[in-house]
């Protein structure tokens, strides 16, 4: 059967092998120790980490955009936990089925449960 751009489907052809095992290649994601963290990761982390300490105390938006819970500490609980640190800070949240947040922040939180193209669309 052919894949269609309506089904979401990716004809398996198209899967990347890989170079070594030939096995299907996966997403770079924080499931197990095959997660990379090369000299490129440590250096956006440091410019990351940078802008972080800049931001603190100041206005600033944590906006999120349809993580769900599959690693949650990477971006929504930090996101959370800096928006109670920072009273000038607002979280925003657009999330189809999952757009929630802490009560601690709720009054300086925006959660949309919404496809984020319908959001943003409506935007411009």
């Amino acid at each position: 059967m052919a894949a269609s751009v309506h089904d979401c489907r990716i004809p398996t052809k198209l899967i990347p092998k890989c170079p070594v095992c030939g096995m299907d290649m996966d997403y770079n994601l924080r499931v197990d120790g095959r997660f990379v963290q090369d000299v490129n990761w440590h250096r956006h982390n440091a410019d990351y980490e940078k802008f972080l300490k800049e931001c603190n105390g100041k206005r600033t938006v944590f906006l999120e955009l349809g993580v769900g819970y599959n690693t949650p500490g990477i971006i929504k609980y930090p996101f959370w936990q800096m928006t109670a640190k920072n009273p000038q800070a607002v979280y925003v949240c657009i999330n189809y089925g999952e757009a929630v947040c802490p009560q601690e922040i709720e009054s300086r939180s925006v959660c949309l449960n919404a496809d984020i193209k319908t959001v943003l669309s409506q935007l411009w």
